[in-house]
């Protein structure tokens, strides 16, 4: 599993790396990116929770396919 965030949606809130900054990184234009490919079970945990808290609803998680690409 792995999360992805839309950029068109993002309106650069900052919960995303607050509550999970080993995952998210704030860019100098306010735009959320992600750090991580594969997400480990606890990082799976944070980025459930910042889908659920992201006010623009521009989190999503997605499911790898065996070699390690998102199917979306």
């Amino acid at each position: 599993m792995r999360v992805v965030v839309d950029e068109n949606l993002c309106d650069g809130h900052g919960k995303c790396e607050r509550i999970a900054p080993e995952i998210f990184k704030m860019d100098e234009s306010g735009m959320a990116h992600v750090l991580v490919g594969e997400l480990n079970p606890a990082q799976l945990e944070k980025a459930k929770a910042t889908v659920l808290l992201c006010p623009s609803k521009a989190i999503r998680l997605v499911e790898t396919s065996a070699g390690g690409k998102g199917s979306e």
